[in-house]
C-alpha cells in the first residue's frame, strides 16, 4: 500500500469517527451509523450485544459508551490493582473508565485516539467523573505517544483493523509493553477472502469490515514482532450483530469478531 493510500484511509477514518463523536454514538462499526443513512441502534443496546453488562454501563460516565466496537476486551484482560493500561483507539473512553475502576488509585490508564473530537469528549467525561488516573492522548496507534516499556496491558476494541499498517501497530504495542506485558484485544478477523469491491470500499474500511486480516495473518504478524502465547478465538455468535454492519454486502459471510491475546516475553 502506498503512503498516499494509507493517508487516505486514515483521513477517512478520522472524519467518520469525528462525525460519530459529534453525533454522540454509532451502532457497532457499521458504516450506516458512521455517516450513512441507516437507522442507529441505541448505544446501550449495542453495548449489551457486544458483551457489556448493565452493571458495567452504570459505572461509567453518561455518553462514554457510544455503541462502537465488536466485543468487550475487559472480559479477557484480567486487570489487577496498580497496573498501567493502554487503550488503542479509546474513542469515548468506555474501556478506559472500566479499566480505571479495576486498576484503582494506584494504577493508571492511558487512552490514545487519533480523532480530536473523541479525545475532547473523553477528557470531558473524565473530568466530570473525577477520573484522576485516566489520561487521554491524541495520537496514531502506529506511532504511540507512550514511552518504551511503560504499560502492563494493552486493550483495543475493533480499532486495529482500521489501520493500514497493522504490523506497525503491533510493533508499537510490543515497544510500549513491559516485559511480561499482555494484549487483550477484541477485533474482527476475516474468515474468508473478502470480495475486491468490499476490500477497496473506504466506507467499509471505516466500518471495520474491509481491513480485517485473517487469523493466520495475525498469528504470523504477532509472532514476527516477538509475541508469545498467542491465542485468537473467533466468536461465531458475533455474526448476529455483524449482519447489521453493511446492508447488501453479507459481510457476516466474511468476517467475525474475535479475542486476540498475546504476551511479550519477560526478562
Amino acid at each position: 500500500m502506498s503512503n498516499r493510500q494509507a493517508d487516505e484511509i486514515r483521513q477517512t477514518v478520522r472524519r467518520v469517527y469525528g462525525e460519530v463523536a459529534r453525533r454522540g454514538g454509532g451502532c457497532g462499526c457499521a458504516p450506516s451509523c458512521c455517516g450513512g443513512e441507516g437507522p442507529a441502534i441505541p448505544a446501550a443496546i449495542e453495548a449489551a450485544r457486544l458483551g457489556y453488562s448493565p452493571q458495567e454501563l452504570a459505572e461509567i460516565p453518561a455518553g462514554a459508551e457510544m455503541g462502537l466496537g465488536c466485543g468487550n476486551p475487559q472480559a479477557i484482560a484480567s486487570l489487577k490493582p496498580g497496573e498501567t493500561v493502554l487503550d488503542l483507539g479509546s474513542g469515548g473512553g468506555v474501556d478506559c473508565f472500566l479499566a480505571a475502576r479495576q486498576v484503582g488509585d494506584t494504577g493508571r490508564v492511558i487512552g490514545v485516539d487519533m480523532t480530536a473530537e473523541m479525545i475532547g469528549k473523553a477528557r470531558n467525561s473524565a473530568a466530570e467523573g473525577g477520573y484522576a488516573n485516566v489520561d487521554f492522548r491524541l495520537g496514531e496507534i502506529e506511532r504511540l505517544p507512550v514511552a518504551d516499556g511503560a504499560v502492563d496491558v494493552i486493550l483495543s476494541n475493533c480499532v486495529i483493523n482500521l489501520s493500514p499498517d497493522k504490523p506497525g501497530v503491533y510493533r508499537e504495542a510490543y515497544r510500549v509493553l513491559k516485559p511480561g506485558g499482555r494484549l487483550a484485544i477484541a477485533d474482527v478477523v476475516a474468515t474468508a477472502p473478502l470480495p475486491e469491491e468490499v476490500r477497496n470500499d473506504l466506507a467499509l474500511l471505516s466500518g471495520c469490515v474491509a481491513g480485517a486480516a485473517t487469523i493466520d495473518e495475525l498469528e504470523k504478524t504477532l509472532a514476527e514482532v516477538g509475541f508469545e502465547n498467542i491465542r485468537i478465538q473467533p466468536k461465531d455468535e458475533s455474526r448476529e450483530f455483524i449482519r447489521d454492519w453493511a446492508e447488501g454486502h453479507n459481510v457476516a459471510d466474511y468476517i467475525v469478531s474475535a479475542t486476540i491475546e498475546a504476551v511479550k516475553p519477560g526478562l
